[in-house]
């Protein structure tokens, strides 16, 4: 004999699989601590004071005119 199935919940399950699935692909793209991005925040800053203190004058000042 044939096992019934209850097409409800075998559509819930389904559901719940797939939102699972995204979840956890979610999770991985976007699920970072507040250290981490405090951090990640903290090492941008670094590099772009130390690539402003790095930058050539530019304009009169430069070509020794001003």
């Amino acid at each position: 004999m044939a096992e019934i199935v209850n097409l409800r919940q075998a559509r819930k399950r389904k559901a719940r699989a797939e939102q699972a699935a995204v979840a956890s692909t979610n999770r991985a793209l976007h699920g970072r601590t507040a250290a981490e991005r405090d951090r990640d925040r903290q090492e941008a800053d670094r590099a772009r004071r130390t690539l402003d203190g790095a930058r050539l004058p530019s304009g009169p000042e430069r070509d020794g005119q001003g």
